[in-house]
């Protein structure tokens, strides 16, 4: 796409993936900062040969859904992380809502009239990670929307408050700092400096001084308390783990001796509660490539016999190796959804329920569409907005075998 800028005054029509729909003399633009019916005079930022992308610099005409963003970054040319600032917290939800709507429709031929379920926190100060770049005179940035530039941070509106002290310390030297505050515990940074034999991760605390490399996170959720090293994921909204691990053990609907195979199984947040309920006559194996979360997981596993947590990449051959006929089946890939043959592997063996954990419409669709033409029906579906002023949701789906 070149870069030539120019201004074109639109109607905008729909929400869309990265910006509302608009029309200019035949030609789409996917329009940032805009909703839908607006008038709007668009700055052209990136040409393509069928489709531009612009930024709604004047309104000209409102939507009633519009609100003044409350965060001063939000704004064209400004912080790329949040783009949906300038609509109701309402307006918010249906847009999220008709890109899954037509995610499903599209790939997945799914007529589902979806709605999307708040989360019980407020947006503000919800987002308990944090990921900065550190600009040149070492002060934390994000970066302008589909732009390497940087724009340098006084605070963030949507992320802990707590992080407000690492916004005044200097970071120079630095590559990117992440802000954690998982738990009630002490914030902390895990900051990534490149050295002459490639990167290194140093702990930080929010005024910069040095922690031990012993330092964790340590996070109740429910009846557990997880371990959470600083490589390790985490899921970044508050209410996530909490959420999510709900949904999964109610979607498993788990029973005393079953066998049970999770997926991307992190440190455990859903492999524990499932191992409780499966008890000792049942079996749980937590498949996982990261070596820090296996380590982890492993910690947090202790004392159930029943929980196995094997470091190995989700492929075709670790579900031959682990799936069994009539097991339930859980997975949260990331974004980037299932590896080729995976899902077909999971159809060969059969397992009686699938619970699907997704934080992306497009990729949860086209694997979705595989599993129904591979005989599994897609009995429940919830949609949570877990990634508030943004276009982002989480997915979690129920899939009943039929075979």
């Amino acid at each position: 796409m070149s870069k030539e800028v120019t201004t074109v005054t639109v109607r905008v029509e729909r929400p869309a993936t990265g910006g509302a729909v608009a029309h200019d003399e035949g030609k789409v633009i996917f329009v940032r900062h805009a909703l839908a019916n607006e008038l709007v005079d668009v700055e052209v930022t990136e040409s393509g040969a069928s489709f531009d992308r612009g930024d709604a610099v004047t309104i000209r005409e409102s939507s009633p859904e519009r609100v003044a963003p409350p965060c001063p970054y939000a704004h064209p040319g400004g912080c790329g992380g949040c783009d949906l600032q300038h609509a109701t917290d309402q307006a918010q939800r249906d847009w999220k809502a008709s890109i899954v709507n037509e995610q499903l429709r599209r790939v997945a031929h799914v007529e589902r009239d979806v709605v999307v379920r708040a989360a019980p926190s407020a947006p503000r100060g919800s987002r308990t990670r944090l990921r900065c770049a550190v600009d040149e005179r070492g002060r934390l940035s994000l970066r302008r929307s589909r732009s390497h530039e940087l724009v340098a941070l006084a605070s963030c509106w949507i992320a802990d408050e707590r992080f407000l002290p690492a916004f005044t310390t200097t970071w120079k030297g630095l590559e990117e700092v992440e802000l954690r505050a998982l738990s009630n515990d002490e914030p902390f940074a895990v900051a990534t400096r490149s050295t002459e034999r490639g990167t290194r991760q140093e702990l930080r605390a929010l005024s910069g001084a040095a922690l031990a490399p012993t330092t964790r996170s340590r996070v109740r959720v429910g009846e557990n308390v997880f371990t959470v090293g600083p490589q390790s994921f985490w899921q970044s909204h508050r209410d996530a783990p909490t959420l999510l691990s709900e949904l999964v053990l109610s979607y498993a609907d788990v029973a005393p001796g079953d066998e049970v195979v999770d997926l991307f199984s992190g440190v455990g947040l859903f492999a524990l509660p499932l191992a409780q309920a499966v008890g000792r006559a049942g079996r749980v194996t937590a498949v996982e490539s990261s070596s820090f979360a296996v380590r982890d997981a492993r910690e947090n596993a202790a004392g159930l016999s029943q929980l196995r947590v094997r470091e190995w990449k989700v492929s075709a051959r670790s579900v031959n190796d682990t799936v069994n006929e009539g097991a339930v089946v859980v997975l949260d890939p990331p974004r980037q959804g299932l590896a080729r043959g995976v899902v077909a592997s999971l159809i060969r063996r059969a397992p009686r329920r699938v619970v699907y954990v997704s934080c992306d419409a497009a990729t949860f669709a086209r694997d979705l569409r595989n599993f129904l033409e591979g005989g599994f029906t897609l009995t429940a579906l919830d949609v949570l907005d877990l990634f508030p002023m943004t276009e982002h949701v989480e997915l979690v789906a129920l899939l009943d075998n039929r075979g």
